[in-house]
């Protein structure tokens, strides 16, 4: 089958769409109050993402057999407002196809591992439509061709993301953290509503065709100022770090291992974690135009870096230590993007969600193996990996590993800043609502049963 012959249009819409039509159609089945079996439902998801897979592999070929750098879809704006319109416009080039390919395989991967590892719990049904849901909004990043899009998508994998890690809901404590990454995500999306706010006040459009000149990576951007570049650069970074787990925002990221290890692999270890890293790229031609980003960039890298690392090296169970990494890592691929090495941030992305997605499958069976082995040896192994402590007077050790424990005080910082007033706001509009359901008059009696 030559796919010079295909449609690359067509194709490039297929890849994006099939995981939402495999949401829409679990959706519709539980709101007709039938709930498929099993193997129905991961029949449906493996169709999915097998379809996307194999769309996206024919979309690179095709590509490259025409020699074409790029692939755009308009679909017309979803809405317009005055000056203002939403285009819905889908691109496929050389920074979103890797990333499209990535997303689709890994996503897959995961599926596959969680129709065993999830078999007979009470909520089979709910992880995977909200995977197919996570797919949908991760693809709609990636392929989106302007930042008004990558909202869309940026939204659906936070929602996603934050009813995976409760979503062992009869306990307490998934709940809990749940909505404290819900808060961390509110208070640093903010950055990205009002970067592509002032973007279409400066520029009057958020396509990355009319912001940005020649094919990627030999960008630059031709609608903004200097300063202009500077004020959306920083409040996309803010976008970035919090999505990314970057300083001060990285203890939400252990918080999150809540969930099952399907959803800790794919959200923490591939692909939620690096869209903040993959938006940095893309608005890349702003941020080598500031200094002052960039300079942000590479410092938030480094911290991260330093106390991910630190933090991974204290942990007392593997899937915190495997969280700490991810922040350590993503904290490199920061330092690559503040200083322009684009092609090796993407390297970097790419082989980093790969190893952390098979290092978090493998968690559960590796602790398995580590407790036999243990038992073998008679309960007892030789201390390893002590080589740098050992080179450090006990002092230090102990205010570093005191450092670690307590994640840098940026826990302190969130809670006081980010975490608390969104729990306070949201106390106050509850505190709002029910006074007007008082004045409403009384309210009708509802019998709601929950399913699994």
């Amino acid at each position: 089958m030559d796919p010079a012959y295909f449609n690359l249009e067509t194709l490039l819409i297929a890849v994006v769409a099939l995981p939402g039509v495999a949401f829409l159609t679990l959706s519709l089945a539980w709101l007709a109050g039938w709930e498929p079996s099993e193997k129905t439902i991961s029949r449906l998801t493996a169709t999915a993402f097998t379809g996307s897979s194999i769309g996206v592999i024919l979309l690179a070929a095709a590509m490259i057999s025409q020699g074409r750098h790029a692939v755009e879809v308009s679909l017309g704006p979803w809405f317009a407002v005055h000056e203002y319109e939403f285009p819905l416009t889908l691109l496929a080039d050389r920074l979103s196809l890797p990333m499209l390919v990535l997303t689709a395989l890994l996503i897959g991967l995961a599926a596959a591992f969680s129709r065993r590892y999830l078999h007979r719990e009470r909520g089979f049904a709910r992880f995977f439509l909200l995977l197919n849901l996570f797919g949908f909004g991760s693809l709609l990043i990636f392929a989106a061709g302007s930042y008004d899009l990558i909202i869309v998508g940026w939204e659906l994998v936070g929602i996603t993301s934050v009813l995976l890690i409760a979503f062992f809901q009869e306990r307490e404590e998934p709940v809990r953290n749940a909505v404290r990454v819900f808060a961390i995500y509110r208070g640093t999306d903010i950055g990205l509503l009002v970067g592509v706010f002032a973007l279409h006040h400066y520029a009057g459009t958020g396509e990355f065709s009319a912001l940005f000149a020649g094919e990627w990576p030999m960008q630059a951007a031709v609608s903004l100022t200097s300063g202009q570049s500077l004020v959306v650069g920083l409040l996309f970074l803010l976008a970035a770090a919090g999505k990314a787990a970057q300083a001060p925002f990285t203890g939400w990221l252990p918080r999150a291992m809540e969930g099952p290890t399907p959803s800790s692999a794919i959200f923490y270890g591939a692909i939620s974690v690096h869209a903040g890293a993959y938006l940095l790229i893309r608005s890349e031609p702003l941020i080598l135009s500031s200094p002052i980003v960039s300079a942000a960039v590479i410092a938030i890298g480094l911290f991260t870096a330093l106390v991910g690392t630190l933090g991974g090296r204290a942990s007392a169970d593997a899937k915190t230590a495997l969280a700490q990494a991810s922040a350590a890592q993503l904290g490199l691929i920061f330092v690559e993007i503040g200083l322009g090495w684009t092609w090796l941030a993407l390297a970097h992305i790419l082989g980093h969600a790969v190893v952390r997605t098979l290092e978090f499958l493998r968690t559960p069976s590796m602790l398995h193996d580590y407790h036999r082995m243990h038992a073998a040896a008679g309960g007892a192994f030789d201390p390893v990996g002590l080589y740098y402590e050992a080179a450090l007077p006990p002092n230090v050790r102990s205010w570093l590993y005191r450092l670690a424990l307590d994640r840098g005080r940026m826990d302190v910082i969130l809670d006081r800043f980010i975490v608390g007033p969104v729990a306070d706001l949201s106390h106050a509009l509850l505190g709002v609502e029910r006074k007007a359901g008082e004045a409403s008059g009384p309210a009708v009696p509802v019998e709601v049963k929950v399913r699994g």
